[in-house]
């Protein structure tokens, strides 16, 4: 409009007689141009603060709570968090299905506002005739219970074995009755297939500190020990063989699909398996080394897949956990997070060796991998009324 202005006025000038010289017409076209785009920069794209962190509203698609006790739903409720909890087939560590599942529902029902959750199945019987019939009929009574999803877990791949001493692995025809059901009753099957491609190295070389600290601490499931078992490689190929099978069913790879190493193999991922998404839990850290290299790319793949990604944390509440600790804990990894993904600030995290900077991601697409890509894949979760 100003450009047009510019242009009547100069026409007017000319029509009285009124000489204007060439340079001074060029100029003012040019101002009122750089105007134009000026205006452009003053709109910039919306981010968020460390202040917004309270009154976002969120979800954290990646809990574990084991016992009868609130630390972690008290907390998310005061922090503006609903959470997906998932069981999961580990023993000892974890109690037996069965309980880790009444505990879920007690929880759910007391606190369907901000309390979801996921079941799981066993591996027991796996040799008897009828093992998947016995699997959907109980995974039925846990849907009509309430759950939203089934979680497998690493021991398929890295511990299970047949009555032959063969390893179990996730393309496994045995399961295929079993994931097509899940796909039947529009639920979604979420999968911690193999380990992070650190298990495979010794621990002084791997890439962050969380994973040397976790393989110290776990050798049986150091992968660099047992050169015996399965490669990295393989896991992967297992669990994306099984998705080539259920092309259609909605499965969220969880800890980034175990491709944490590279955000390009994440993207190639979620390219090739349209129903798939990730979520972050316990891996934000690998990005950050990735961050340290080259910023740049690990923020083009959040906003390229800004919809297939879902926030997630991997808290545990066991019968042991001091509440305090636990409370610290989830503060410090919320508070980390939240500046990694929403400021462009220099930082420091103990899990990653060096400093670097946050991403700043948009608001848009803060708001998608805190809640709304959450709420697309688990529609029917957390009662809270109308959104």
């Amino acid at each position: 409009m100003k450009i047009m202005n510019a242009v009547y006025q100069m026409r007017q000038s000319i029509k009285l007689g009124v000489k204007v010289p060439l340079i001074l017409l060029l100029g003012l076209l040019i101002g009122c141009s750089n105007k134009k785009g000026d205006q452009k920069e003053e709109s910039p794209t919306s981010y968020y603060t460390m202040s917004d962190f309270q009154s976002l509203s969120k979800v954290d698609v990646h809990v574990h709570i084991n016992v009868e006790k609130h630390t972690i739903i008290e907390e998310a409720r005061a922090n503006n968090f609903r959470m997906l909890v998932m069981a999961v087939d580990v023993v000892p560590e974890y109690p037996p299905m069965e309980e880790q599942l009444r505990v879920r529902q007690n929880l759910h029902q007391q606190n369907p506002d901000v309390f979801a959750y996921a079941t799981a199945f066993t591996l027991e019987g796996w040799d008897e005739p009828g093992w998947s019939d016995q699997v959907i009929k109980k995974l039925a009574e846990d849907f009509d219970k309430g759950a939203l999803g089934v979680k497998v877990w690493k021991n398929i791949g890295m511990e299970e074995k047949d009555k032959d001493g063969k390893l179990i692995t996730l393309d496994d025809p045995k399961f295929d009755p079993v994931f097509k059901f899940i796909h039947s009753q529009n639920k979604v099957l979420l999968s911690h297939a193999g380990e992070p491609k650190n298990c495979w190295l010794p621990v002084e070389e791997m890439t962050v500190n969380n994973d040397r600290d976790y393989f110290s601490n776990h050798p049986q499931y150091h992968m660099y020990l047992h050169p015996e078992l399965p490669a990295y490689e393989d896991h992967i190929e297992a669990r994306n063989n099984m998705l080539e099978k259920h092309r259609d069913i909605t499965f969220v790879g969880v800890h980034f699909a175990t491709l944490e190493w590279s955000v390009k193999e994440i993207g190639a991922f979620l390219d090739r398996f349209p129903n798939a998404y990730v979520d972050c839990a316990e891996r934000l850290s690998h990005l950050q080394v990735q961050t340290q290299k080259n910023r740049t790319a690990v923020r083009d793949f959040f906003i390229k897949y800004q919809d297939r990604i879902m926030y997630g944390t991997d808290f545990q509440e066991l019968e042991d956990t001091v509440p305090a600790e636990l409370k610290e804990h989830m503060y410090t990894t919320w508070m980390n997070d939240w500046k990694y993904l929403v400021t462009d600030e220099v930082m420091e995290v103990g899990w990653v060796n060096g400093s670097f900077q946050g991403l700043k991601l948009p608001k848009a697409v803060i708001d998608k991998i805190y809640r709304a890509n959450a709420e697309n894949v688990f529609p029917t979760a957390w009662d809270v009324g109308e959104k």
